[in-house]
């Protein structure tokens, strides 16, 4: 059984930033190279047999001009423009169907699932969105050694490009109240959510569930659980690579985008999760830097909270919104 640090010493966990010199031109750059090219964002309305939600096929273009793909649901019968919570998917799941997405709308909110790139692989939830560019060196099977050796090439460049994006392609939807676009995800979910919170100034929240891409260098160095095995595994190979893959990987921690971020957020960690270990996530936690409150689930592994988390989120959701 996995067993991170005592939740005593949890509670006041902040290591130093890893922050790379450049770190906020690189992002400034990248996002300014993804505007350059027009959103254009395209809803089709979809007959997915939810007769009580307007539901859309969305596409839209992320990092590169790539089209995204992902799905906006609203409730038919509560009066807009409606807060809307951008969906952000755990590792290989991609958007799924629109029945998997009834939360929101069922309390009222739209909801905005962005597909992920190149992944989608999962039974439950497939995907449905090319990843168009190719490797630029040696990588291990999976996303996080791919483009390793760069920033600029990184495979998270890409995805935590889209994010933002995302926010951008819901704010263009009639429907949905620009002013309270909330950022949602666990896991490699609630990464992009840390990185579009730190992103995007002016998020009404964020909820953020046992993120992953989290205090990298600490979680490679604790668990071999993948995804993070896949960053082991590709080390313990290209052993004269390692100092150039945590010199990239510093670029996309979600320590260095906590600091930057301004929206309230509802955090969520669980002790005896080997896959996101709990003090990633509580240095996330106190590197953030707007008001923010965190559930702590003390039996529980990846899974987190669940459903009871998501309880907690209504609730938070509720408090800012009415």
């Amino acid at each position: 059984m996995f067993i991170d640090l005592p939740l005593e010493q949890l509670r006041s966990y902040q290591p130093p930033l890893p922050e790379p010199d450049g770190f906020d031109t690189f992002w400034k750059r990248t996002l300014a190279e993804a505007r350059a090219r027009a959103l254009d964002a395209v809803f089709t309305a979809t007959d997915a047999g939810l007769t009580r939600l307007h539901t859309y096929d969305v596409e839209f273009s992320g990092f590169g001009g790539h089209r995204i793909r992902g799905w906006l649901l609203a409730p038919r019968d509560v009066a807009g423009p409606l807060p809307c919570v951008v969906q952000y998917l755990g590792y290989s799941g991609g958007r799924g169907l629109p029945h998997n997405w009834l939360l929101w709308p069922s309390v009222g909110y739209a909801v905005f699932v962005m597909d992920s790139r190149g992944q989608g692989w999962v039974q439950h939830l497939p995907g449905a969105t090319p990843d168009p560019v190719g490797g630029t060196g040696p990588e291990t099977p999976g996303k996080l050694t791919q483009g390793v050796l760069s920033p600029d090439d990184y495979y998270y460049r890409r995805l935590y490009t889209d994010a933002v994006r995302a926010v951008e392609a819901a704010r263009a939807h009639p429907l949905v109240d620009t002013g309270r676009i909330v950022v949602s995800g666990g896991s490699q979910g609630g990464a992009l959510a840390l990185a579009a919170a730190g992103l995007v100034p002016d998020l009404a929240a964020a909820l953020v569930d046992v993120p992953f891409m989290t205090h990298i260098r600490r979680a490679v160095e604790i668990t071999d659980a993948d995804p993070y095995g896949e960053l082991a595994r590709f080390c313990a190979g290209q052993r004269h690579l390692v100092e150039r893959v945590f010199a990239t990987l510093d670029h996309f921690d979600g320590l260095n985008f906590a600091a930057r971020a301004n929206a309230p957020a509802l955090f969520s960690t669980a002790l005896r999760d080997e896959i996101t270990p709990a003090s990633c996530g509580f240095a996330a936690y106190h590197h953030y830097a707007g008001e923010k409150d965190i559930k702590v689930w003390s039996f529980n592994g990846h899974e987190g909270g669940s459903t009871h988390q998501q309880a907690e989120q209504i609730a938070f959701l509720r408090g800012l919104f009415g």
